[in-house]
């Protein structure tokens, strides 16, 4: 839609509110909700002021006066509100109208420009698949005497004791089976109706590998910063569907343990005057020499990228070996084991891609997507080849290699604050062109480092209690 065409229907279409959804450093939406009434015509031009002081990453009190400034090719109905509501996402702006340097759209902005001035190309296509979990309770806590958490999922391998249909789904054997043992496929279709009501091309659904309602909804690859607008209105939907179908989702990457965690694999393409720049016939997978040396870039710079695309500590529950993880830094064709995978099956030049299978839900998807293009770009500058950098191409399932083999391949960190680290070291690809500032990654690893590398590192767990208690 236009702006003229968004203010002609809030009259023509009875919308009672106007939502303005934003996205704070660490990638959750918030939103400041007006009555429809109270909408200037100037509103996508002069935006609507907020606080900005009370999200995480942005500025202090003293400082807090910000601007929305919505998008109007972002405007949906929102199925969820009672009283009919048009929803916008908004870039965060300074007073003086500005972007706020750092706004995480602003941000994929400033790198979608970047792409364009660099000459190389002039459009990043990214796809993501985001799989999930839909239980039907969770309860969690923590005190200082008390720790723990409860999952109930019906169609878990544990639920057969409780009185149900009994069919259910095994550890690693929850890949596209039919019903009854898929219990959630209505589910997942309601789904994919809401996301198709909100502007989403969705391609397919499935049950994922794990019990316990592991699930992935797969929709259309769109170019960088509409992807990850597409991202957080997807987790969107299927949150609040879940709960309308009295379930609960998670885009956690490990909420099992002994079974597989959750990815947000994502394939990804550059493009210049309407042309694919990744295919090429006789290239390793009917790929290009430049798509090569993107994926080089990625893997290069992987050890500090996961501090981005795997920006939580339990994301490194998922990061290990035996459950379909991709932590091994290698590429390969069709090959689900290696980090950077090229699709072969099914594909055209326009639809010519890599895939990396390492990131999840838990990053920013504005970061991410920033992050593993210019990791890609740089790559491309410097010319950098796979094969001469020990990278592949592994054409063999990694998780049977040998000892000795798996000795010779480099792997992503092993936790968050390994990451972290590796980030502090390894971030002048982020800085090219001023896309990332110095500050904006200074803040982000004292913000994972405070909220969540030091509290978990320093709460006993239960499994503690078990190893430990009778010494």
């Amino acid at each position: 839609m236009t702006p003229e065409e968004v203010l002609g229907s809030l009259r023509q279409d009875r919308i009672s509110f106007v939502d303005f959804k934003f996205v704070d450093l660490p990638g959750t939406w918030h939103h400041i909700t007006v009555p429809s009434s109270e909408i200037a015509p100037d509103v996508f031009t002069r935006g609507i002021p907020f606080d900005g002081s009370s999200l995480r990453g942005f500025r202090s009190i003293e400082e807090s006066d910000m601007v929305l400034m919505p998008d109007a090719r972002t405007a949906f109905i929102d199925p969820f509100m009672d009283e009919k509501t048009l929803s916008l996402t908004c870039d965060v702006l300074d007073p003086s109208l500005e972007p706020y340097r750092r706004d995480p759209r602003s941000l994929a902005k400033r790198a979608e420009a970047h792409l364009r001035s660099s000459g190389i190309a002039d459009a990043a296509f990214f796809g993501p698949e985001l799989e999930f979990f839909l239980f039907d309770s969770v309860a969690y806590e923590i005190s200082p005497q008390r720790a723990g958490f409860a999952i109930e999922a019906e169609e878990s391998i544990w639920g057969a004791a409780n009185p149900g249909t009994a069919h259910r789904v095994r550890p690693k054997e929850g890949y596209t089976p039919v019903p009854p043992t898929d219990h959630l496929a209505n589910v997942r279709s309601a789904i994919v109706s809401l996301l198709r009501e909100a502007g989403l091309r969705v391609e397919r659904h499935h049950h994922e590998v794990a019990t316990a309602g592991q699930s992935e909804v797969g929709f259309g690859a769109d170019t960088l910063v509409r992807t990850a607008d597409n991202v957080l209105l997807f987790k969107y939907i299927v949150k609040n569907a879940a709960i309308r179908y009295g379930k609960t989702a998670t885009f956690m990457p490990k909420p099992l343990y002994g079974d597989n965690g959750s990815g947000m694999h994502t394939h990804q393409s550059l493009w210049k005057d309407g042309k694919p720049l990744f295919p090429e016939k006789g290239g390793y997978a009917g790929i290009s020499r430049l798509a090569l040396s993107y994926l080089a870039g990625i893997l290069d710079h992987a050890p500090a990228l996961v501090a981005l695309t795997n920006a939580s500590m339990n994301s490194y529950r998922r990061l290990t070996p035996g459950f379909e993880a991709p932590v091994d830094l290698v590429f390969s064709k069709g090959n689900r084991s290696a980090a950077v995978r090229i699709p072969v099956a099914g594909v055209t030049p326009k639809t010519t891609r890599i895939e990396f299978r390492t990131p999840d839900s838990t990053s920013n998807p504005y970061l991410a997507f920033a992050a593993m293009m210019m990791a890609g770009l740089d790559g491309i500058r410097r010319g950098l080849d796979p094969v001469e950098l020990g990278f592949g191409p592994m054409d063999k399932n990694v998780y049977r290699l040998s000892d000795e083999e798996r000795s010779q391949i480099r792997s992503v960190p092993g936790s968050l604050e390994e990451a972290i680290g590796e980030l502090g070291r390894d971030h002048d690809f982020l800085t090219d062109g001023g896309v990332f500032d110095e500050d904006l990654i200074d803040d982000w690893i004292s913000f994972k480092t405070e909220s969540e590398i030091q509290p978990v590192k320093f709460h006993p767990t239960p499994l503690e209690f078990q190893l430990t208690f009778d010494v």
